[in-house]
């Protein structure tokens, strides 16, 4: 049925696996340091050459590489549609690096300008409801000096007034259902598809990440947004609640895929409604360019580090790129992965906010790890990071009883949520490969 090539672009790797269509046999897969500082598509090549992939083989992308998709989310009031579209910006696979609420003034606008976003997201109201706010902040976003993309995903009734105000500035702009469509009820898949959309037809092309125009014909998604689909089809193909723990080299990534039950499945009893499949992205928690803020972070939640703990830490940030070179630093490369990993699931667990709930983790089955220091480790040395998470008695979150662990070995969620759309079952079958039955 032929081959199919899938790439992330990461921050510090880029990495590939060739895929066999239908049967979704890997056939092999690679990773090289991602060639930020020359091309994007150098490492590229380098994986083609390494993997042996046949001239003309279908290929696929996600990146994260030039500090992934930055977002700014524009909202009416910060306890229902901007947090609201903070939750939708982190499903859609951004971080979230500027968050405001209200009419925007000449401060607001310049806070906006100063946290240099790919895109704006734009919501506020719900259908029907005040539209004042959401078109005030249309006006001055028009009129401001800020040439990124606005995603539209507020009140329907107010849309098309949005809509000419931005366009008659000549704005780019994609517009998307609301993302609180009533208090209570949260729809994001119209917004993260629009957010997609934006990322590849107006960011990918202008980061200056590759001169050559193929790397905006491979892209189809941020990273973190195909491997929340990937997590999807992998929750679907084991018929379980899931959590996936993504600790990548500048950040820690945690995924779930729940499926409410009981009251949570019927009542709204929280003003923004909770994400039944959701990621939290932790910019501070990363194995090198932010190796620092995980035992700061461990330090604050009580977790106990060392001082041996802290130093190597410190050397990491000043070269990203370092491998363990002895049994001592691998230790530490893994000791740091625990407390990545257990930070950044309690802070995913926790309530969003006063009078919410925690996430409902209670009833998951498999608790997946993910990113470079998992994969490269010995499966003895690593379980003990992923029962770190699922023994936290004190996180503050309904531990999961009898949850089973594995590992992304091969680096697959991503590759799963790229074909995730195919009709040939690819997803399906690659997804089983991940955690063996």
């Amino acid at each position: 049925m032929g081959q199919v090539l899938c790439v992330d672009f990461g921050s510090t790797f880029t990495k590939a696996a060739l895929v066999e269509s239908g049967s979704g046999e890997v056939i092999g897969s690679a990773s090289t340091p991602t060639t930020i500082g020359t091309d994007l598509l150098d490492g590229h090549r380098t994986l083609l050459a390494r993997l042996g992939v046949p001239e003309g083989t279908p290929a696929v992308a996600c990146s994260s590489a030039g500090g992934g998709l930055r977002l700014a989310v524009v909202g009416y009031e910060r306890t229902v549609t901007a947090e609201a579209g903070q939750r939708v910006g982190l499903s859609a696979g951004a971080k979230v690096v500027h968050l405001c609420a209200g009419p925007l003034d000449g401060a607001a606008v310049a806070g906006l300008r100063a946290a240099r976003p790919d895109i704006i997201l734009l919501v506020g109201g719900t259908d029907g409801g005040n539209a004042d706010v959401l078109l005030h902040n249309a006006i001055r976003l028009a009129r401001a000096r800020l040439p990124v993309p606005v995603v539209v995903a507020g009140n329907v009734d107010a849309r098309d007034d949005v809509v000419a105000t931005l366009a008659a500035t000549g704005r780019r702009l994609v517009v998307a259902d609301n993302v609180v469509p009533q208090i209570g009820v949260i729809a994001p898949q119209s917004a993260r598809s629009a957010i997609r959309t934006a990322f590849l037809e107006h960011v990918i092309g202008g980061k200056g990440l590759s001169r050559d125009p193929r790397f905006a014909q491979l892209v189809r998604a941020p990273t973190p947004d195909a491997v929340l689909r990937g997590v999807e089809v992998l929750a679907d193909v084991h018929g379980t609640d899931t959590l996936v723990v993504d600790i990548g080299g500048a950040t820690t990534d945690v995924y779930s895929c729940v499926t409410p039950e009981g009251e949570d499945a019927t009542l709204r009893k929280d003003v923004v409604a909770p994400l039944w499949h959701a990621r939290t992205v932790e910019a501070d928690l990363g194995m090198r360019w932010n190796a620092e803020g995980v035992v700061e972070a461990a330090t604050r939640e009580g977790l106990p580090t060392s001082e041996g703990l802290r130093a190597y830490a410190a050397s990491l940030v000043a070269r990203p790129a370092h491998l363990p070179a002895d049994p001592d630093e691998r230790g530490m490369d893994l000791e740091l992965a625990r407390l990545a990993a257990l930070v950044a699931v309690r802070r995913h667990a926790r309530p969003a906010g006063p009078g919410e709930r925690p996430c409902a983790l209670g009833k998951v089955g498999l608790v997946l790890g993910s990113g470079g220091v998992l994969r490269h480790h010995p499966a003895g040395e690593v379980r003990p990071v992923l029962e770190a998470v699922t023994t936290d008695h004190c996180g503050g979150w309904k531990l999961p009883s009898g949850a089973r662990t594995g590992v992304d070995t091969a680096y697959l969620l991503a590759a799963v949520g790229l074909l995730a759309d195919r009709d040939d079952g690819t997803a399906t079958a690659l997804a089983r490969r991940i955690v063996q039955e």
